[in-house]
């Protein structure tokens, strides 16, 4: 099954295709074309040719995005629509499409409530494509770029591997559809394959058992912070109604916390391996505790003398071997083990995090000097900051209290980075301890937070 996505992109839902549904609504493929007809007429008239899209619900997302697609325009999705991410996105785009307004930068409103006249599908010599951004190591956001073919690779792949455990499948989510695991297996895949998806995202576990109960086959696409709360809010019991496949990505499961997840499901989570930068690479079920991941059929992996993940991926911009900054253990079978990270980017709560980035941005505070920021894995992993702080800085911990500059930092953090990602612990010493070639001693900087 080759070119799902792009035939689907040509030639349109069939009129009657369910498209999304929510607990009032349903888009069926006649309504979903005229809104799309809609918002790709004014798109192709408008001049702007780099748009920003944006939007929290799944059905009016899918309209700008194929919308803009027919357009030939590219599109920029950036990571979150905080509003210091937008104004540091501001030279890649010259318009935004949202249902909201996010800026003082021109906008063009999505307006669903209206009933747009019915249009044939759009017709187009050229398609668009698609910039991520993403944490770079560097400190500065990463333009990821994907075109519609890659992402057409992956979407062919994707029900090629799993089809045949989704009978009928509705699509459920409780990740956002701004990122790449969301965009494709929330939106673009069910699109391609004719499966209905819910507008909405998923935030407490009343609304999953709604669902659950009111449709006998859905496909729960979730992620390992949202996984390992869910059996204790559903008291480790064994539930009436279950989702025919769940997938998490971004980042790895414990053992404990995939055996958990059957208990309450009957059914071990998929879990998916990969990035913005490299689509999909591999996935596994986890049967035991040393469990292997399973490269995609048309992926190759290999090791590096370091360890350091070897990648060649239809998912990429060529066919050329790059290096990750993954860490792997490979088996004879082909199958590997993760093995940690090589460089600065972490993950909390499956949110990507540059750490230089965090500290670029703490060292602009007028109160600092300089700032490190840390990973801690104890009692669970989680960011610390340990600031040396200026002589104003200094002034006003001495008159307000700790308490007061970490809530300060925080605010100005939340300028560009999601409040769950925050330094939850803080360290104020005169000097950030440093080896003679001045570079920062890492385990020193944890050890500040051995006591408190």
């Amino acid at each position: 099954m080759t070119q799902l996505l792009l035939k689907w992109l040509q030639q349109g839902p069939k009129p009657q295709q369910l498209i999304s549904f929510n607990h009032h609504d349903i888009i069926t493929g006649d309504v979903f074309c005229a809104q799309v007809s809609h918002y790709q007429q004014l798109l192709a008239a408008h001049p702007a040719q780099r748009i920003l899209l944006a939007s929290d619900n799944s059905a009016t997302f899918a309209v700008g995005l194929c919308a803009a697609l027919l357009a030939g325009k590219t599109l920029v999705l950036p990571a979150n629509t905080q509003a210091g991410t937008v104004a540091q996105l501001q030279p890649h785009f010259e318009l935004i499409v949202t249902d909201e307004i996010l800026s003082s930068n021109p906008h063009l409103l999505l307006n669903m409530e209206i009933n747009y006249p019915k249009q044939p599908w759009p017709q187009t010599k050229q398609l668009g494509r698609l910039q991520l951004f993403t944490s770079g190591s560097s400190g500065q956001a990463k333009a990821i770029n994907k075109t519609l073919s890659q992402l057409d690779n992956e979407v062919s792949t994707l029900e090629r591997t799993f089809a045949d455990k989704l009978p009928q499948c509705s699509v459920i989510a409780t990740v956002s559809h701004q990122h790449i695991y969301g965009l494709l297996f929330k939106v673009l895949w069910p699109l391609a394959a004719g499966r209905a998806f819910l507008s909405e995202q998923i935030e407490y576990p009343e609304n999953l058992s709604y669902y659950m109960a009111l449709m006998p086959h859905l496909c729960l696409i979730s992620s390992p912070a949202q996984l390992s709360r869910l059996p204790a809010a559903l008291d480790f019991q064994a539930q009436q109604h279950c989702p025919s496949l769940i997938f998490s990505s971004g980042g790895p499961l414990s053992f404990e916390q995939a055996q958990a997840v059957a208990q309450c499901y009957g059914q071990l989570p998929t879990e998916v391996f990969g990035s913005t930068e490299t689509g999909g690479i591999a996935y596994r079920k986890q049967f035991n505790p040393q469990q292997t991941w399973q490269p995609f059929s048309d992926v190759k992996v290999d090791a590096d003398d370091d360890g350091a993940l070897l990648l060649q991926s239809p998912y990429l911009s060529d066919s050329q071997q790059i290096r990750c900054d993954d860490k792997i253990k490979l088996q004879a079978n082909g199958q590997f083990l993760l093995a940690g990270r090589l460089d600065r980017i972490v993950k909390i709560e499956e949110k990507r995090v540059s750490l230089p980035q965090m500290e670029l941005k703490l060292s602009q505070h007028i109160w600092v000097n300089q700032a490190a920021v840390v990973l801690l894995s104890q009692p669970k992993p989680q960011l610390a900051a340990v600031v040396e702080l200026s002589a104003e800085g200094d002034d006003i911990l001495a008159k307000k209290g700790k308490l007061f500059v970490n809530n300060a930092f925080k605010q100005f953090l939340l300028n560009e980075f999601e409040r769950i990602t925050l330094p939850k612990r803080w360290r104020y010493p005169e000097l950030l301890p440093i080896n003679s070639q001045g570079k920062r001693i890492t385990q020193e900087l944890i050890e500040l937070f051995n006591h408190d």
